[in-house]
């Protein structure tokens, strides 16, 4: 089974200030007795710095280590985020995916500047070396989507398609609330998917990010993301198109969370990834996938 854990669904994120965060042995530990058998990494600091005594906690848990999440500065011409992308693939080591976004420089994820031509010329390229540089290691790199980053809306997740080859991050959720439709993007550019976050969403809170009513942070603490199967997005007929089509790769789960508190034994986010896991083993792998 290719479906994989992440910490975000614990509460565990890069954001400044975002919220409580669990210790890594109680995710790690939960994710375990959850079934689950993969993981990605997580935010710089959650696990140990060095690879081997990472890559020894992880296994001590069963959890092979699928991928990681790397926020770059993509777009300004001044900056050159090539050393950090080499540094991030080293750290991940082999069989493992680079899931890239182009955060904008600024803390969070709830405001972002325009970006003009020169900015996009920069941030194209910057993906096609980075896209090659993991590629001549023997690794992939992806573009994530991602609210409040450079590439958020549909029109932005088009430019990148026709403009560069770097495959994408397929997170249902993100693209939901950004303006995108998750299932036409797994119809219509399914060649370029290589990695998948699965997220259900509360398209309510959504429409209110994207019109401005809400920020995005503040959303995700009201519980925009929601168990699978208890949202807006067809889960189910995502990853049976996907699926259809030959994909390969991860599911990795993620139900972006804020945590005020630790939560009891067994309840808060293990029992959301209980949920999900529920949701696919009933309504997707019944069908053959994944």
């Amino acid at each position: 089974m290719r479906i994989a854990g992440a910490p975000i669904s614990w509460g565990v994120c890069e954001v400044p200030g975002w919220g409580h965060q669990p210790a890594p042995g109680r995710v790690l530990a939960e994710m375990r007795d959850l079934g689950i058998t993969a993981t990605e990494l997580g935010p710089a600091g959650f696990l140990p710095a060095g690879r081997r005594e990472r890559d020894e906690l992880l296994a001590s848990y069963g959890l092979e280590l699928v991928g990681g999440f790397v926020p770059l500065v993509l777009h300004d011409p001044a900056h050159d985020p090539v050393p950090e992308a080499e540094r991030a693939l080293d750290d991940l080591g082999g069989g493992t995916t680079l899931v890239l976004a182009a955060v904008t420089g600024l803390d969070g994820y709830d405001r972002r500047p325009a970006l003009d031509t020169k900015g996009w010329c920069t941030l194209l390229a910057n993906l096609d070396a980075i896209c090659a540089l993991a590629a001549g290691r023997g690794r992939g790199a992806v573009l994530h989507p991602h609210v409040g980053t450079m590439v958020e809306g549909r029109g932005e997740i088009e430019l990148v398609l026709g403009e560069c080859g770097i495959p994408l991050c397929l997170d249902t959720g993100h693209l939901l609330v950004g303006g995108t439709d998750p299932s036409w993007l797994a119809r219509t550019a399914t060649p370029r998917i290589a990695h998948v976050h699965l997220k259900d969403v509360d398209a309510r809170l959504a429409g209110q990010v994207r019109a401005g009513h809400t920020g995005y942070t503040e959303a995700v603490a009201a519980g925009m993301y929601r168990p699978l199967g208890r949202g807006d997005v067809d889960i189910a007929g995502i990853v049976r198109s996907l699926e259809s089509a030959g994909y390969e790769g991860w599911y990795v789960m993620e139900q972006d969370t804020v945590l005020t508190a630790e939560p009891p034994p067994g309840a808060g986010p293990c029992a959301d990834v209980r949920a999900s896991l529920d949701y696919l083993a009933e309504a997707c792998l019944a069908e053959g996938a994944p």
